[in-house]
């Protein structure tokens, strides 16, 4: 009875968190070259651990809480490239339980430091694809429960509504000019996202379309195209955050209208357009949504079609001021946003088609 005591007030305690927080808002982003086209970022960056990542941990600590997995005193594992650790560390401190974030030796200080602002320790492998099976072996040793994002993301959370990211946008468009959306634009870290706006999209009848933008060292779009659950690539993904070398099991490939992969320069150059068209910095997944979405727009355009767009913001660009906005760091990385940067600014700015550079699949 003591047990079942600690998880009721634990979950009052992560609800009451929820009742605190404003939700997100939906900023238009002006495009006059672009008349009809509606465009909207999603910005998930004011989320008190400051991305998009806050509303899985929530759902992931609710979901353990209510089968039983978390109990007073668990330590809390979790493979995690970043953002996601940064939000669990949250969690798991609001709730004082020790907590392990597992993740590749490259990932960004800033997300390391917020990591142990919040109560959490880091634990490091030298390749991405390590991180799992040193969270089972970490969770093993303490007698704690992995979280496991990659698996439970697209089932954690209530795709219905509860106020998820879906529910959400809809709510906010609904005294847009076009309320529902012709395309929402959204991108991958463990497949939660798309699945919860791609179920939600059909429990509610909208004929919204899911399109996940993609970056280069994932296997995410060539398992879309293929259907080929075997793929594998070697490389971390450089757009922290989204894209993996595995093809993870909350990655539910036969919801998802269409995707586009993009060039992680292209992804680059997205962000620094944004942060002068809106005056702040976002991370790279933005980056790649919003390039991902150009394709779109300008078919939209070209057709005369009027109607709006969706992308996700997932997060802002503070925790990235040593690598994406960094020339140094670009340069060393390989990383040249200046082909795209003129492409962006053309067709946005003034109208003018452009040849993207892109790879689309549609099922």
């Amino acid at each position: 009875m003591a047990s079942r005591t600690w998880t009721i007030n634990a979950v009052r305690i992560i609800e009451a968190d929820f009742n605190r927080s404003a939700d997100t808002h939906l900023i238009p982003l002006p495009l006059p070259a672009l008349p009809g086209v509606h465009v909207y970022l999603k910005d998930e960056s004011s989320h008190p651990t400051g991305s998009l990542k806050h509303r899985l941990a929530r759902s992931l600590f609710l979901y353990a809480l209510a089968n039983g997995w978390i109990r007073e005193g668990t330590t809390v594992v979790e493979a995690s490239s970043g953002s996601t650790a940064v939000s669990e560390a949250y969690f798991a401190g609001l709730l004082g339980l020790p907590f392990v974030a597992v993740m590749p030796r490259a990932t960004s200080p800033e997300k390391i430091a917020a990591i142990e602002f919040y109560g959490g320790r880091c634990h490091f492998v030298e390749r991405a694809a390590q991180i799992y099976d040193a969270a089972v072996q970490l969770a093993a040793a303490s007698s704690g429960h992995y979280m496991d994002q990659f698996t439970y993301a697209e089932r954690a959370t209530d795709w219905r509504g509860n106020n998820n990211i879906a529910e959400s946008v809809f709510a906010q468009m609904a005294l847009e000019p076009h309320a529902e959306p012709r395309y929402i634009v959204c991108a991958a870290g463990t497949g939660g996202t798309p699945a919860t706006f791609t179920r939600y999209v059909r429990y509610r009848r909208h004929a919204t379309e899911v399109v996940v933008a993609d970056p280069e060292d994932s296997v995410f779009y060539d398992y879309y195209a293929s259907g080929d659950c075997t793929l594998t690539c070697e490389g971390a993904s450089r757009i922290e955050g989204i894209g993996r070398p595995r093809v993870e099991a909350s990655f539910i490939r036969e919801s998802i209208d269409a995707m586009v992969k993009v060039p992680d320069a292209a992804s680059i150059a997205a962000i620094h357009w944004l942060q002068r068209a809106i005056g702040r910095r976002a991370g790279g997944s933005t980056g790649t949504i919003l390039y991902g979405a150009l394709p779109l727009l300008q078919r939209m355009a070209q057709a005369g079609e009027s109607g709006s767009v969706v992308l996700v913001m997932c997060d802002g660009g503070e925790r990235y001021a040593h690598s994406y906005y960094d020339d140094d760091w670009l340069r060393s990385s390989g990383l040249d946003p200046s082909p795209y940067l003129p492409r962006i600014g053309a067709f946005l700015e003034r109208g003018v088609a452009q040849d993207w550079g892109v790879r689309e699949c549609r099922r």
